[in-house]
Formats: C-alpha cells, structure tokens, sequence
C-alpha cells in the first residue's frame, strides 16, 4: 500500500522512516532460501530500475497464493508453470499497443494547460492543486528552489486477439487529445449502459479445498489471504518562459515528470530544475536524456522541506574544522586532486599481489618510537604539500589521522566520493585519478576548482554544528547536487530515496522512448486479454513445452491456470482502487473492476476503451468521482521496461520456488502419515 513505516535497528535502536519495498525487505533478518531469493529479485529490480518494486513484491504474494489454488486443485507443476509463463508472455505482447511515445506524450500533456471549469473556485480563480497547470509550479517562476491508439471504426469486432492490432498500428496518441467521433460515440454509448456485474469470474475458488500442501515449505501455510486494504549562481532555463515556449523541450520534459512522479510534487519541482538546466547543455551535446551521472544528493538536517533545491556542483557535509579551511579558500582557485580508492595506509587497489619470494618480517617499523604510520602520513603530506595541492576529492575511505594532519596544513581533503562525481571533476579541471598519492605528478593535478559554504534560499551560510554543508564547484561542470532539507532526521534517506525513483523514472522513459498509460490501464487490459485466452482453445502461445503436453491437460486446466494467473492483477487493481480511495472495500473494487471489463469487451475493442478511458483522466473511474465526465489535465503514466520486468521477475521467482523447493519424505515417517487417519488431509507429488 506504500504506506509510510517505521525500521527500527535491534541493536542501536535507531529508527528510520521509510516507504520502500525495497529498504523494508533489506532490513528484514531473512533466513531461509525463499526469503533470501525474495531480496534478492527486489534488489535486482531497484538497483536497475529503482521503480516498481511494491509491484513486483505484490505481484509475488498474489501469484503464489494462484499457485496454491491450482495445486489444490491438483494441476501438475508443468502445466503451472508452462500455462503461466505463456500466458503472461502473451499479455506482454498484447500491451505493446499501449506504449505511447515520449514526443506524443510530451506534446499532448503541454498542449492541455487550460484548466477545465470543473476545477475552477466560485471566485473564479484556479484551485489550489499546482499539478494541473504546471506553470503555477514555483519552478516555472524566479525561484529555483523546491519551495489512443486510433482504433479503425470497421475494425473493431469481437474477434480473437482485439481486433488484431498488429496489423493496423498508428500513433497510439492519434485523436489522444480529442478523439476520433466515431470512437468516441462507441465508447460514451457502451459507457452510458449499465450492465450486470460480473462475478469476479476466472478466480479458482478454494474456500471448499481443505487438503493441506506439504510437498513445499513455503506454499503449503494455510488460510486465506487478506485483503489490505543553494540556490545556484546560474539562472534557471526557463526565466520568462512563457506558454509560447517549446512544447519539446524543457516544458514536455517538465509535464513528463509530472505524469511520472505519481503524487510526488516535491521531487517534481526538483526534478523539473534539473530538467531545465540539463537541458540548456543539451542543446550543446544534441542530447535529450536525463544525464543520471551528473546529479548527486545531499541530505541537510534542521531546514524546513520547502528549502529543498538544486544547486550546481558538488554539495556534501563537513566537519567545522574542514569548514574554517573552506573559509580560507574564499575567492581563490585550487588545485584538486582525485583519488580513486582509499586514502590509507594499508589500502590496495584490487588485484594486488604481493611480491613473490618474499618474506615480510615487520609490516610498519617504527624505530623512533612515534605514532605507527608518521612516516607514512608525514611523507603523504609532502606530496601534497610539493604539487600544491589544495584539495582532494577521495573516492573511498580517509585515515582519521590523515584527515587531521591536512586540516591543520590548510589541505582540504573530502572522502566517500562518488565515482561518477570524481569523472565530473576530472572533466572541467583537467584532473586524473590515481590510485596512491606515490604516483601524482604535474600532469594528474587539476585546476579551476573552487570551495565555499553552502547558503540557503535566504542568502545566508548555515552552521550546523556537528556537520556544515559545504560546496565545491569548477568552471563548467556538468555537476548538479539535490539538496534535501529537513528537521526530521528519520525522514532523510526517505526523500532521497523519493527524489531518485521519481528521476529514475524519467530517465527510463527517456531511455525506453515510451511509457504506458497508468492508473490500471495496462493491468486491465492484460485481465481483459488473459480472460479471452482462457475462453479460446489451443495453448497461448508456441512454448515447445506446451506442445508437449498432453493434449487432455490444455483442455482441462487451461482455463484455470490462466484465471489463475489472471486474479493478481484483478487483485492488484482491487488494491489500487482501494488506495485511491475509489472503492471502500475489495468486494466494491472487484465488483468495478469487472464493470470495466463487461464494458470494454462490449466495445469489442478494449484497447480502445483503455486508451479513451485514460484520455478522459483515468481508467479506474466510479461514479463516486467528484467530476466524472471532465477530462483532467492530470494524467498518470509508468515505465515500460520497468513494470513489464517486475511482472516477469514475480512470475519466474514464484515458478522458481514451485519447481525447486519440495519436502521429500522417505522412509518410516512416509509410511506413517500413509496409514495414518488423516492420510486423507494431504496431497502427495
């Protein structure tokens, strides 16, 4: 439900608030194989995509408990897994006339900025909501801080596979902005009907399934599931932007964050900043990507959320020793030097060997009787101190000795840098990394850099006490720090983990070049497809292991595996429903959810009716809604690449367990649960 929750660390009993599938199961203490492997595929899917893990983590739950319903309905594990593997393959392939291009969306969302007077207050003014007119947004203004397809008419019949879309794809935004006449008159007539609800059919009923599973030791749990219910020095690209700017650049990009940042207006004014100044440099490159590697993050406590911005160049906390350096470097240029590894004595870079033949006696003499590593540190800081060098940016760890010794001879020295602000440097000084300080030289020093304390919105620099944010910049970088303020400390890595999905988004459908329409409408459609192919006969799709098997088993659970498959996403849909405060209950949300599904398939073109439906400003839509014939400016998208693979991820770890994970019992103990009164209760492979 991606509610927020509270992790609690047994041993040092510090908390953190987190609304992560992802941190929420890295925190949990998993012991046993399924559990590890559950980790294992939501890391996977975060670290790649960094959205769609609640889905995946969902979709797991509810697929399973559709694998326990066939196995008690005693369908062989190759049917299972044959049956479902095609069955979600072939509703992969029926969605695709669902992806609507990014220079479609993008022109359509920035063409719909005029507010329907639904929306408008009885003094006429526009209400409160700034997502519905972006260029309310305080970004679009002086401050730089947070504060359809076209369905052929003739072609749409109730034969197989929709119409066979396939053959006659155009822009799926044709008529996306005002759709087609015809089109429209079919959908408002079949959408002014009111049919008889359908009762939730497909769903294998278990509840008169008493037999208990025990050939595994993770699907054989009985009971029914529940349902639960700086501002920079730079000014921002668009300073006198107006309505008449370009509806591909920077505007298109803004209103594509929008539609992807799924409520999250924070990380939206945020990201459309970043958006802005990227894209200025794009123009340059001839690129319209998110560069993911010039943007890093810094978390500042004891600032209201509204002091949130983006500031150019490298923002990260130091100590108020390193801050009284810092304040020495004002106005003056340094010279910088990277390293890439640890700053410390016994570092090695990976893949050292020592020498052979070798036999080391004392590691570290220290014949003079003085701290153990003076001479490594002193010899160190001569280095540094011969190539005047001002500041060094590690990648990995620094001595606390070290770090000691540079303060007090004016060399700032900042640690646990990310690698790809390392390259950032490296670019606009002219800097090298090297991976010990024996081997600088000229050529590896850089210069242009610059330090000094970060300021607030206000203009003034901020004293924090234990830690100061601080920033250092270069003439030219492609460098951008998102600095995230807030006076709750448990609320931190929450909003950085916020702001880098929401950017992650972005850059992935830049990257796929097209999103789906979200709110439901995929996961409606592949309902609608998965219930067709239950109802046609033959196998659902080429799998040579379908063709395989015998031909009695795709006749008699062909059908039920499918349905199967096919309630975790009625079910998920329910759950959006549910949150969304569109439906009180599940009986409620099933019960519209099969409204849409009568209804799409009476158009005899679901896709169609999807596409409409979301065009008007929404898939799942109740009569409850307080404007439900208005067409809102507001539309919701999702990833491509990313929700298509967390289905898949679900799917194959649930068949993963279902095939490799099996109680064998042997000997005695077999033999006495088989002459044993309640041998009747079990179901033996």
């Amino acid at each position: 439900m991606k509610s927020h929750k509270f992790i609690v660390d047994e041993i040092t009993n510090q908390s953190s608030l987190i609304c992560s599938a992802a941190r929420l199961i890295g925190s949990l203490d998993l012991t046993n194989a399924a559990g590890q492997l559950l980790n294992e595929t939501i890391q996977a899917q975060n670290k790649e995509f960094k959205t769609g893990v609640s889905t995946l983590l969902f979709l797991v739950g509810v697929w399973s408990s559709a694998v326990v319903e066939c196995l008690q309905q005693n369908i062989p594990v190759p049917a299972i897994v044959s049956l479902m593997s095609e069955g979600l393959s072939s509703c992969c392939e029926r969605i695709q006339c669902l992806q609507i291009p990014i220079p479609d969306v993008k022109r359509e969302l920035c063409s719909s900025r005029v507010r329907p007077k639904a929306f408008e207050s009885k003094t006429g003014q526009a209400g409160c909501d700034g997502l519905t007119n972006p260029w309310n947004l305080p970004c679009f203004q002086r401050d730089f801080s947070a504060t359809e397809e076209a369905i052929p008419i003739n072609s749409c019949s109730h034969q197989g596979d929709d119409c066979n879309f396939k053959k006659c794809q155009v822009s799926p935004l044709a008529g996306f902005g005002s759709a087609k006449p015809a089109l429209a008159s079919v959908v408002k007539a079949v959408g002014d009907k009111s049919p008889p609800v359908l009762s939730g059919r497909g769903v294998p009923a278990s509840s008169c399934l008493t037999r208990k599973l025990t050939h595994s030791r993770h699907f054989s749990t009985p009971g029914k599931s529940r349902f639960s219910s700086q501002q920079g020095n730079f000014q921002p690209y668009w300073d006198g932007m107006g309505p008449s700017a370009d509806l591909c650049g920077c505007c298109g990009l803004g209103h594509l964050a929008v539609a992807l940042s799924h409520g999250n207006q924070t990380s939206v004014k945020l990201l459309q900043s970043i958006a802005a100044h990227q894209q200025e440099r794009a123009e340059c490159r001839g690129s319209s990507q998110i560069n993911v590697a010039g943007i890093a993050t810094c978390c500042v406590l004891g600032l209201p959320e509204s002091y949130s911005c983006v500031s150019p160049g490298f923002v990260t906390l130091v100590s108020p020793e390193q801050a009284t350096v810092i304040k020495h470097f004002a106005d003056k240029t340094l010279r910088v030097l990277l390293v890439d590894g640890d700053l410390t004595e016994q570092y090695r870079h990976l893949g050292f060997n020592r020498p052979r033949n070798v036999r080391t006696i004392l590691e570290h003499p220290n014949p003079q009787g003085g701290r153990a590593g003076d001479t490594w540190l002193r010899i160190m800081l001569d280095i540094l101190m011969s190539f005047e060098v001002n500041l060094v940016l590690v990648k990995g760890n620094v001595c606390e000795d070290f770090m000691e010794r540079s303060v007090s001879s004016g060399i700032l020295v900042i640690g646990c840098v990310a690698r790809d602000v390392l390259r950032a440097f490296g670019a606009a000084t002219g800097a090298q990394a090297v991976t010990y300080l024996s081997q600088l030289d000229a050529s590896c020093v850089g210069n242009g850099a610059q330090a000094e304390l970060w300021k607030a919105r206000d203009g003034r620099a901020l004293d924090l006490g234990e830690l100061i944010p601080a920033r250092i910049g270069a003439g030219g970088i492609d460098l951008l720090t998102v600095v995230l303020t807030t006076a709750l400390p448990s609320k931190a890595q929450l909003l950085e983990e916020q702001f880098w999905t929401l950017l992650y988004r972005l850059h992935h459908a830049l990257k796929d070049g097209k999103v789906f329409p979200g709110g439901g409408a995929v996961e409606l459609l592949c309902l609608s497809h998965i219930q067709a192919l239950a109802e046609q006969p033959g196998p659902p799709g080429n799998d040579k292991a379908m063709r395989e098997l015998p031909s009695p088993w795709l006749a008699e659970y062909k059908s039920i595996v499918l349905q199967a498959l096919g309630s975790g996403w009625k079910r998920y849909l329910s759950m959006l429903l549910c949150n969304t405060a569109r439906a009180s209950s599940e009986l409620e949300a099933g019960t519209l959810v099969d409204h849409h599904l009568q209804t799409a398939a009476a158009c005899g073109s679901p896709s169609a009716y999807i596409l409409e439906e979301f065009r008007r400003g929404g898939v799942l839509r109740s009569g409850s809604d307080p404007f439900p014939d208005q067409v809102t400016d507001v539309k919701v998208c999702d990833n491509v690449a990313a929700k298509t693979e967390a289905w898949r991820r679900a799917l194959d770890l649930v068949l993963l367990v279902l095939q490799t994970d099996a109680e064998i019992i042997t000997g005695s103990r077999r033999s006495q649960i088989l002459n044993s009164p309640v041998s009747n209760e079990f179901m033996f492979l």
